[in-house]
């Protein structure tokens, strides 16, 4: 089944591979079926991509029981992918799942993000059909094919539904992200949420002879450079006013679930390639990548960067960075703070050209409760199935349907990931290891199964 899906380049951000989305969506819908999961397929409108107005691909609503007298879960994936290509890099064939049987790697775009996991909560109903084994819950299912594309038309959907066709879930279940390491798996409770900016600044009517006029005329390329030099230091310090005075107080209890995850600092260092890590402790660095906000700068659009020498002076260059927000950091609070600082960074210089700060977009942080009995349950399967008690990880990311589905519902969201940390999902030769799908799928079901016990 894997395999089939694999194959199906649903690649969302891409006009012309746009139809195999909906071809995906449209096998996803018949395997739900042969299960006699109840589908409803959610039509949603055109939209702009690559320059045309396209057709949205539907969401699929499945439902696999209805007792009153069971909880009901709710669970989550998307049907879309990445784009890949043979000539990027990859060792097979993208768009074929690869089995290498020495090291029980499944490689194939989607394998890990998101169809494996997603297929795994079709395994767990056919499981229990097969053996004819009762369902202990209700399940729900949301499967998208936009995820990969900001999962856009999804928010409106979960929000209309949240009184219709969602009001009765007690519980929210996504497996669409992956263990911090490669042994030990773990439940996700918190992500980053994002405010993107973009600053540009100009001055000349158009690019000037540096041998011209250089030494004579303000250039927005070094204006730009001295304002981004003003944002982070090289340690990671966000130097915005008022930022950090944001942030939820770090307390004990939360500090302990770093001291105990299983992370090697060294195994960090490979996956980053060289060792330039700003911590020299593990702890420290899982707060900085979970914990606490970053600021990274990521291009600068306008200026020359072809190869060879030309000595031009940009007319007009625009910069981009990004925050990433933790509790108490909102795209709402944080906007004016920005705003402000750039402004009084770029007056100082005394430079006669022209700035002009975007917020591009953003996303809240989401953040929930490791307590509650939808993670005890899942806790006590991951026992059961792996034999260890799992990390409480929250993610450096963000996944904006999280905080959709807790927002929309009211109900308690938990990240069940099945993948390993070192898949390499948006990468090239994106794996699944045969035995992660295999006790992933175990985990899914047991997770349903503890359920009962749990749930209040």
């Amino acid at each position: 089944m894997l395999a089939e899906a694999v194959e199906i380049p649903s690649v969302s951000g891409d006009a012309a591979h746009r139809p195999e989305v909906f071809r995906m969506a449209d096998w996803l819908q018949a395997r739900l079926e042969k299960l006699e999961v109840k589908v409803t397929r959610v039509e949603l409108p055109k939209h702009m991509c690559d320059g045309q107005e396209i057709p949205l691909p539907p969401v699929l609503f499945g439902q696999y029981g209805d007792d009153p007298a069971k909880k009901t879960i709710l669970t989550y994936g998307h049907m879309d992918v990445q784009p890949a290509q043979l000539s990027d890099g990859w060792d097979t064939d993208p768009f074929k799942l690869v089995h290498d049987e020495k090291t029980g790697r499944m490689y194939g775009r989607g394998s890990t993000d998101d169809k494996g996991p997603l297929l795994g909560w079709l395994a767990v109903i056919e499981a229990h059909r097969a053996t004819n084994t009762p369902m202990p819950v209700n399940v729900k299912m949301v499967f998208e094919g936009m995820e990969e594309s900001g999962s856009e038309g999804l928010e409106a959907v979960v929000r209309k539904e949240a009184s219709g066709f969602l009001k009765d879930v007690d519980a929210v279940c996504i497996s669409d992200n992956y263990w911090l390491g490669t042994k030990k798996p773990c439940l996700t409770y918190g992500l980053r949420g994002l405010s993107y900016w973009k600053v540009t600044i100009d001055g000349p009517a158009a690019d000037l002879h540096s041998g011209v006029f250089g030494g004579t005329v303000h250039e927005p390329m070094t204006d730009l450079f001295a304002v981004f030099s003003k944002l982070v230091t090289g340690k990671g310090e966000i130097l915005i006013p008022g930022i950090n005075d944001l942030i939820a107080p770090l307390t004990d209890e939360e500090r302990k679930r770093y001291e105990v995850m299983d992370f090697n600092l060294a195994e960090y260092g490979q996956a980053v390639g060289g060792d330039i890590t700003m911590h020299d402790d593990g702890v420290n660095t899982l707060m900085g990548r979970m914990r606490f906000p970053s600021l990274s700068i990521h291009g600068i659009e306008g200026a020359f960067s072809a190869p060879g020498s030309k000595t031009v002076i940009p007319a007009k260059v625009s910069g981009k960075f990004s925050l990433r927000l933790v509790p108490n950091l909102t795209p709402q609070n944080v906007e004016p703070l920005v705003r402000k600082y750039l402004e009084s960074e770029f007056a100082k210089l005394g430079s006669k050209n022209r700035m002009t700060a975007e917020a591009l977009h953003g996303g809240q942080a989401w953040l929930s409760d490791p307590e509650h009995w939808n993670f005890k349950a899942a806790a006590k399967a991951t026992k059961n199935v792996y034999g260890v008690e799992p990390d409480y990880t929250r993610e450096g990311g963000s996944i904006p349907v999280t905080l959709v589905f807790e927002d929309a519902l009211k109900k308690s969201v938990m990240l069940l990931p099945m993948g390993r940390a070192d898949d390499g999902a948006h990468s090239i030769n994106e794996k699944l290891d045969r035995t992660n799908y295999i006790q992933g799928i175990k985990l899914m079901a047991e997770y349903l199964e503890q359920v009962p016990s749990f749930a209040q």
